[in-house]
């Protein structure tokens, strides 16, 4: 498992920007939190990959205001990120897309719960390729189309729940079934809608924002149709540089931090 983690953790483009920003290599330099060659320490952070482009952002900022300090991040689906940190993954921070994994975890023992933190929301919306002639006045209209509709894998995928439950708030998840398409990751879903290839597919606005000249959006998921989506984060208790990861975790909660969020299409809730 962590032979696994620690690959994935080189492929990540978020960690080439921040060792490329601290001048380091793209190989990572060892395990989260530990201390490497000349004093310098990096802190290992595994996000849900909607995050990717804002926490690259803020890993930079951070790493400015702590000299010596890389962020490295490996991005991912939540649940799979989740089953990672349980196989003992060297990780000092984890950032979910829902209270599941994060809850799954601090039963277990294997976060540290007094720091753990909500600092940003999300929006659940229908996006379809910037060229789709179809119209969508409500979610029932997805019954009609006879198109393929795109949403992430459920039992490992927070955005994929969210999805799921919305089609079901509205009746039409068995209608749909045999048409659903389903993605490893949200920004796998994304993929399939920006080139096309599903009629539509359930991503968060962040997303479709990332994209905006691929994907536009068609609905949003109102209040009520699926649980709020929050990004809980915090310590993971295996954490070899607690304090550090502490110091980042009250970075993202920060008013410094918030301007960021927002950039990207975060809601900010502290």
């Amino acid at each position: 498992m962590k032979a696994a983690f620690m690959m994935s953790l080189r492929r990540t483009s978020g960690i080439a920007a921040a060792l490329a920003a601290s001048g380091c290599s793209s190989q990572a330099q060892g395990t989260g939190g530990q201390a490497q060659a000349g004093g310098s320490k990096t802190l290992t952070v595994s996000a849900a990959i909607s995050l990717k482009d804002a926490f690259t952002e803020l890993g930079k900022a951070f790493e400015a205001q702590h000299p010596g300090v890389s962020v490295q991040f490996n991005f991912g689906a939540s649940g799979d990120l989740e089953s990672q940190i349980e196989g003992g993954a060297p990780v000092d921070v984890f950032a979910a897309a829902s209270t599941k994994e994060t809850g799954e975890l601090a039963q277990k023992g294997l976060i540290v719960k007094s720091n753990l933190t909500a600092p940003v929301g999300n929006d659940l919306v229908l996006a379809v390729p910037s060229g789709s002639a179809q119209h969508f006045s409500a979610f029932t209209d997805l019954t009609r189309t006879g198109g393929k509709v795109a949403i992430g894998n459920p039992d490992t995928v927070p955005a994929g729940r969210y999805a799921r439950d919305t089609l079901m708030h509205y009746g039409i998840r068995t209608a749909l079934k045999p048409r659903i398409v389903y993605g490893e990751s949200v920004r796998q879903v994304l993929d399939y809608v920006a080139r096309s290839e599903v009629d539509a597919g359930l991503v968060y606005t962040t997303d479709a924002r990332a994209r905006a000249s691929e994907v536009k959006v068609a609905l949003t998921a109102p209040a009520g149709s699926h649980a709020p989506v929050t990004y809980p984060m915090a310590v993971v208790s295996a954490s070899a540089n607690r304090a550090l990861a502490g110091q980042f975790l009250a970075f993202l909660e920060s008013a410094a931090a918030r301007p960021v969020f927002e950039k990207y299409g975060f809601k900010w809730l502290k």
